[in-house]
Parts: C-alpha cells; sequence; structure tokens
C-alpha cells in the first residue's frame, strides 16, 4: 500500500559537523577493484549511496545518522577517488559490485539508503536480493522514466549549474561549495559526470527493465523527495512508491533534489523514525 504525505545549511556552517563523530577512511579490496569506504558511528549498519555528482566530504546529515547508526559511505566505482574499472558499464554493475562488498564485509540486518544516482543502485540492489534488506530508503532516486517531464540532461549544462538546479535554494549551494567554487572541486565533479555518462547515458538516467522488478522487493520502503525537485520529477517517486510493496512516499518541502544538504535534520528523522 502506497502512503505519502508532505512534511514540512550550510553543510560545513548552518549545521557543524559534529564533534564527537569521527570518520575513517579505507580501501576495500574487491575483485573488481578497490573501493573507497568511509565509516562512522555505532549501531546497527547503514549503507549510503551519494549521487552522481558525488559527494562533499563530511554533511550534518552524515553525522546525524551516525549518532545512531554504524554508516557506511562508499564512494562508487569511478567515483571520487575510487578507482574506475575499465569493464564497468552499468549502473547495475555498480550494484553488483556493493552486493560484493556487504558479502565481504558479512553485513546483516542492514538498512540501505540511496540518495538521487544512489538511489537508482539502491533499488537496483533491493530488486538482486529481494529479503536481503531490512530496510530501503529512496530519496529522489533516478532509474525510473518519468511518463511526464524528464530527467534533467547533464548533457545540456555545465556541471556547476547542474548541481545548482538540485537546489531550491542558491545560498546552500554557495555555503556547502562556495559561492567561487574551488578549482578541485569543479575537476572533481567533471570526473564525476563523465563516469556518469559512462553507465547511464543510453537510456539516459533510467532503466527499462527496474520497474517490472520492484514489486518483487520485500523490504519496508521509504521514498523521499524534495518538492522543489528541478532534477527528477515527483512524479518518478510516486512511480517508485506505487511499484514497491510496501512503501511510503514522504514529500519534502522547501527542499529540491538534495534533500539531505537542504533539509538534513529532516530527513534524518525521517530515517530514524522508519
Amino acid at each position: 500500500m502506497v502512503r505519502a504525505r508532505a512534511v514540512g545549511i550550510r553543510a560545513y556552517g548552518t549545521l557543524p559537523a559534529m564533534a564527537d563523530i569521527t570518520w575513517t577512511l579505507e580501501t576495500v579490496p574487491l575483485a573488481s577493484g578497490p573501493l573507497h569506504l568511509r565509516r562512522a558511528g555505532s549501531g546497527t549498519p547503514l549503507l549510503l549511496l551519494h549521487h552522481e555528482v558525488g559527494s562533499p566530504e563530511r554533511l550534518p546529515f552524515y553525522d546525524t545518522l551516525a549518532q545512531r547508526f554504524t554508516v557506511l559511505r562508499p564512494s562508487h566505482p569511478g567515483y571520487d577517488g575510487s578507482e574506475r574499472p575499465q569493464w564497468l558499464r552499468s549502473v547495475r554493475d555498480i550494484a553488483v559490485i556493493y552486493q560484493a562488498l556487504i558479502a565481504e564485509r558479512g553485513l546483516t540486518d542492514l538498512t540501505l539508503v540511496g540518495l538521487g544516482f544512489g538511489g537508482w543502485i539502491a533499488a537496483e540492489m533491493a530488486t538482486m536480493a529481494p529479503r536481503g534488506f531490512t530496510k530501503l530508503v529512496l530519496v529522489g532516486a533516478m532509474g525510473i522514466k518519468p511518463e511526464r517531464g524528464e530527467i534533467a540532461d547533464q548533457a545540456l549544462l555545465s556541471y556547476i549549474d547542474y548541481v545548482r538546479l538540485g537546489f531550491s535554494d542558491q545560498a546552500r549551494y554557495d555555503a556547502i561549495y562556495g559561492a567561487e567554487t574551488p578549482t578541485k572541486t569543479l575537476e572533481q565533479l567533471d570526473l564525476n559526470r563523465e563516469m556518469t555518462f559512462r553507465v547511464a547515458w543510453k537510456p539516459y538516467m533510467h532503466s527499462q527493465t527496474l520497474p517490472h522488478l520492484l514489486g518483487a522487493v520485500k523490504a519496508p520502503a521509504l521514498v523521499v523527495w524534495g518538492r522543489k525537485d528541478r532534477v527528477v520529477p515527483l512524479e518518478c517517486g510516486e512511480r517508485y512508491a506505487k511499484a514497491l510493496g510496501n512503501a511510503t512516499l514522504e514529500v519534502i518541502d522547501d527542499a529540491g533534489h538534495y534533500v539531505e544538504m537542504e533539509q538534513p535534520e529532516r530527513l534524518a528523522r525521517l530515517i530514524g523514525g522508519f
């Protein structure tokens, strides 16, 4: 049954990183290649998958989750410093690599959280193991083609303008990435976009098979969307909630695509309560 309701930072400023949260970084050797993995917190494990633009090093949203969960934050293969396998050509390939990470770490009782592009990966993982996750959380997830509107095309925008499009309040972008974004950050955004084109270009940012496989997923699902999302239409959230067997759709006001950066406390509360 689908239930929907509305609820309704600077990442390094308005909500400062929590001093008592310590993140560790390691390189995990997998058969597919080494993977960068950040870890913090204690409690039941939560695997958090980031956007296709990559992720800032530290966000209050991450720290808040780490107060309740053991948070595992891998960098996708080919993104943010993780090695780029030359053979990797699809989002489902990335999902298989993360299934290998779960097996290598022996993770059980796992909550899977995906942000945007990471939500698409998480959805693919859930279809591979319909009973493999305790909870599934998809936030502004790509992966399903809207019947109306369209998913924003990165190829038509500069990488700065594309990231800005995901914020409902441009002051939030300035606070996180800087009004004058550092060259190093711009270079990484460009590299991440190149990798995205490799794995999600044709068809662009969606899977033709995924909608047909979601019905087998047994995990309770929380689908979260920013009401002002200009990257992935809210319609996609409605379709995810309808396709999944046991899903709740939450719409957060005053948020665009990057809900975790614009409304970190609200999103963390939703996940914790779920």
